[in-house]
């Protein structure tokens, strides 16, 4: 999996800054549902989100 990403830097970039902008989206549109169950819900995948695009980030650099 290493060498795929190692071999397509810019679809990486790309999906990165995808993932990034959509996971900061849903954590605001989260936060701003104060109160609510589901405002934790789409916050909690906004964070999983921005775990998967650190892993993204760390794929590359792995041995």
């Amino acid at each position: 999996m290493k060498t795929f990403w190692k071999n397509h830097p810019t679809l990486r970039m790309v999906l990165m800054l995808v993932l990034f902008v959509l996971a900061v989206v849903l954590v605001v549109s989260g936060w701003k549902m104060t109160g609510q169950l589901a405002g934790l819900g789409i916050m909690l995948v906004g964070v999983a989100l921005l775990l998967a695009v650190l892993a993204i980030y760390n794929a590359t650099y792995q041995d």
